[in-house]
């Protein structure tokens, strides 16, 4: 089988890992700069280029899609699946999954548990807002925002009205977020393929440090996970459509709750903390699933 992993940087860890475990299972892999692909649509034809030359002969994709260019990294993967590549994770739930909004949505429309939100065209009404999530402290995040920037814990509610009112002042899309207090600043990384958890990961944030994410400084340990969050996360996963997911979740008095649905979540903290071969995984996965790629259609 010839594999391309669709990836911006051959030397990151996710990238690596994925050509070493495909070659290691006697396939052929290339790295693909999404960016660097031109399509050519046409009537009965669908055609991919790459550096200049016509990609031809490539069995299945692996998405590796930076939040920043999710729109043509999209329409790249959408190529190819008009081409009839098989990808891991389909074009469309990709989408689903950058749109944090849309995902709170999608998720909460599943039956799933997630922190109680809000979100508002610009409203003057923070007070309102306030009060409806339980007051401060408070969740603030960009819409746009990743590996936790873009992410304010306002612990009053002057500040949270403050912050709410900055953030507004200057367009951006936010969400506000109850804040839960007995998750003490960790959370839990599950790691789905093709609706099983294959392997968790508890994260910590530093002392005085909110946030759980490694970019931010965080540790990781392995976690077993209790059956109502393997449960949620691979419910959260099917709901978003992703067959390979990374999906965040906090352990609340009320159960799991979930936070975010990754679709390129990364493998170094998830394979360095639990010692497993998730991207071996990933490789058997494809091998099991290409074959049974849906016909050509339009997407």
């Amino acid at each position: 089988m010839n594999i391309g992993v669709l990836s911006r940087n051959e030397k990151l860890y996710s990238t690596r890992r994925l050509v070493e475990a495909a070659r290691d299972r006697g396939h052929e892999a290339t790295v693909i700069d999404h960016l660097r692909c031109d399509m050519m649509i046409q009537q009965g034809a669908m055609e991919m280029y790459y550096l200049g030359k016509k990609l031809e002969n490539i069995d299945a994709v692996i998405p590796r899609i930076g939040a920043s260019v999710t729109f043509y990294g999209t329409a790249v993967v959408r190529q190819f699946e008009m081409m009839d590549v098989f990808s891991a994770n389909r074009s469309i739930s990709i989408v689903r999954s950058r749109d944090k909004l849309r995902s709170l949505q999608i998720l909460a429309g599943a039956g799933l548990g997630l922190p109680k939100t809000a979100f508002t065209n610009y409203s003057r009404e923070e007070k309102q807002i306030i009060e409806k999530l339980g007051g401060a402290p408070l969740i603030i995040k960009l819409l746009e925002g990743t590996q936790g920037l873009g992410v304010v814990l306002a612990e009053t509610q002057k500040a949270s009205k403050s912050v709410i009112e900055a953030f507004h002042g200057l367009k951006a899309r936010i969400i506000v977020q109850e804040f839960i207090k007995e998750a003490k600043a960790a959370d839990i990384r599950a790691f789905v393929i093709n609706g099983e958890v294959v392997g968790a990961m508890k994260r910590q944030g530093n002392e005085g440090e909110f946030r759980s994410n490694i970019h931010r400084g965080g540790s990781a340990s392995v976690i077993k996970l209790k059956r109502a969050e393997k449960i949620a996360a691979v419910k959260a996963a099917d709901a978003m459509g992703l067959s390979i997911a990374g999906v965040d979740l906090l352990q609340s008095n009320r159960g799991p709750l979930i936070l975010e649905v990754n679709s390129s979540p990364g493998l170094e903290g998830i394979e360095k903390a639990t010692q497993i071969d998730i991207a071996g995984k990933i490789i058997e996965f494809i091998e099991a699933n290409y074959l049974k790629k849906p016909k050509k259609k339009h997407a």
